[in-house]
């Protein structure tokens, strides 16, 4: 019993010590288990990085450490905030107001929101988005004055909402384009970032280029005898997209749509309307003779028609007897499989409301074969900086029981920062690894403050006169965290792109440090040199 009660009491001294070893542990267990690869990066948020299979462990690696292409390019936009309308205005005579003062900008370019609650007959927090080309904040304010419209601000950038919504079309872009790692976030407010490891730019240029705005059109003549185009389907009106697919004798593709309950009546009424249902369906010769064909059916992508066809009768005769509704199934054809194949991922994702500013974009791609080399010098600067600080401490105590358990400590801080990075999955890029080296600059420098106060007024005759010295070098290393913390918390906050990552693990360094490997390495010092176990 006095065995058991002694084995326990010298747990309790040196709990801090188990603590240290079982949080190595379950970093290991983070690092190489199998049963994490799978889930590996659950943990975090797209829009923190891209991630890449590490191999034998589960840690994931950015894009630098595994290859692949990044697009960095403003949205194109202005808004403006505070706009003061009347109750009894329309949405359409704002958005046809306000284009009307702007050179550059049509009706559909123009987006008002709704943000606040009527009051009297004003209504406060309007916001009007402009999403045209080469139109300034200062434009779209003389264009609200012009229209008689008041506001408060305007800021040359696109509305947060808009943000939002670009950034969560372009990651089902990604996912739709089976880009596996993909990611897409902000940085610094309207400025999106694209990441796709393995791909390359040609690739994810041609992901992003376009708004991806797929209608189905009528091409058909008005009462007046004139041709014109009618919108009768867009990708709200779908509930399900289907896969692309090659016709048979590989004349063209196409994508089989399922129109929504809610939406197939008005569908098919666009049908009846625009001729397009007439009986015996309709032959299109848009492009042979587009001032004489029949009505057609016009697939159209960012302005630009795709493909034209006509309306057989088997889908003509049931829009026309009313029964299309019931079961709304339709098909677009395309040229080819792989238009067909952006058609597709497009109608699934939805239009972006703003395009990317390709023309002021910032592209990076890293070749595979050089991720690797930054991989294996990073591997060698590691090592090297382990091999350096082994030599300078060993210089400075000659002593093995100081300098062993210093390096020891510092080494399984390093440890624990992979395995948290392995638990959520946060990928490993070159600002992580000078997190991680900056982390561990500072522990050293908390472990030699440890040595040197403990040492420095002679030998240490007892528990209480180390614990004493202890804890005078604690309230230096503490107030040192706290200002590294306080100093990099913006950092770790704000989306500034790489910093981030550098911010986030220096951060865990620290707080790991002082939290597990400094008081464990005061108990392992406390022994050491009391022989008070």
């Amino acid at each position: 019993m006095a065995d058991e009660e002694s084995t326990w009491d010298r747990i309790k001294d040196n709990w801090r010590i188990v603590l240290l070893v079982v949080v190595v542990l379950a970093s290991t267990f983070a690092l190489f288990s199998p049963t994490l690869a799978s889930g590996s990066g659950a943990g975090s948020t797209d829009a923190e990085a891209t991630a890449s299979s590490g191999g034998l462990t589960n840690i994931q690696y950015g894009l630098e450490l595994s290859g692949g292409t990044r697009i960095q390019a403003p949205l194109v936009g202005v808004h403006a905030t505070g706009v003061e309308l009347s109750n009894d205005t329309s949405t359409e005579a704002v958005r046809s107001n306000v284009a009307a003062n702007i050179e550059n900008a049509s009706a559909s370019d123009v987006t008002v929101r709704y943000a606040g609650e009527y009051s009297g007959t004003v209504q406060q927090t309007t916001v009007v988005e402009v999403t045209a080309r080469n139109v300034t904040a200062a434009e779209l304010g003389t264009a609200l004055s012009e229209a008689g419209y008041e506001y408060e601000d305007t800021q040359n950038r696109v509305s947060k909402v808009t943000q939002q919504t670009a950034v969560s079309i372009l990651r089902q872009k990604v996912n739709e384009a089976g880009l596996s790692g993909g990611s897409v976030r902000t940085v610094g407010g309207d400025v999106v970032v694209v990441e796709i490891p393995n791909a390359n730019q040609s690739q994810v240029r041609d992901l992003v280029a376009s708004r991806g705005q797929v209608l189905i059109q009528a091409y058909h003549r008005n009462e007046n005898g004139t041709y014109v185009r009618t919108t009768v389907m867009d990708s709200d009106d779908l509930q399900q997209v289907g896969n692309a697919r090659q016709l048979e004798g590989g004349r063209g593709a196409e994508v089989g749509v399922i129109v929504a309950e809610d939406s197939a009546q008005d569908v098919q009424q666009g049908f009846v309307d625009t001729g397009l249902a007439q009986e015996g369906g309709t032959e299109c010769r848009y492009e042979q003779a587009p001032n004489q064909t029949e009505p057609c059916i016009l697939l159209v992508q960012d302005g630009q028609v795709l493909n034209s066809f006509g309306v057989r009768e088997t889908l003509a005769q049931p829009m026309r007897d009313g029964t299309w509704a019931d079961d709304p199934r339709f098909s677009l054809t395309t040229g080819n499989l792989s238009t067909a194949q952006e058609v597709a991922i497009n109608l699934r994702a939805g239009a972006l409301p703003a395009e990317l500013d390709l023309d002021s974009n910032s592209m990076l791609y890293i070749d595979p074969s050089q991720s690797e080399r930054f991989k294996t010098d990073s591997l060698l600067a590691g090592i090297a900086a382990v091999l350096a600080v082994s030599g300078v401490v060993f210089a400075r105590y000659r002593r093995v029981e100081v300098a062993g358990p210093m390096i020891i400590t510092a080494l399984s801080e390093v440890v624990v920062l992979w395995g948290i990075a392995a638990a959520i999955g946060y990928p490993i890029d070159l600002s992580v690894i000078a997190g991680f080296i900056a982390a561990i600059g500072t522990g050293v420098d908390d472990l030699i403050i440890i040595a040197d106060e403990v040492m420095s007024q002679g030998e240490v005759s007892s528990q209480r006169v180390f614990q004493s010295r202890f804890r005078k070098a604690f309230w230096v290393i503490g107030a040192a965290a706290a200002t590294t913390i306080v100093a990099l918390s913006p950092l770790a906050i704000l989306s500034l792109g790489q910093l981030r990552g550098f911010a986030i693990f220096t951060i865990l360094g620290v707080l790991v440090g002082v939290l597990i490997t400094r008081p464990a390495y005061g108990d392992i010092l406390r022994a050491l040199l009391t022989g008070e176990h």
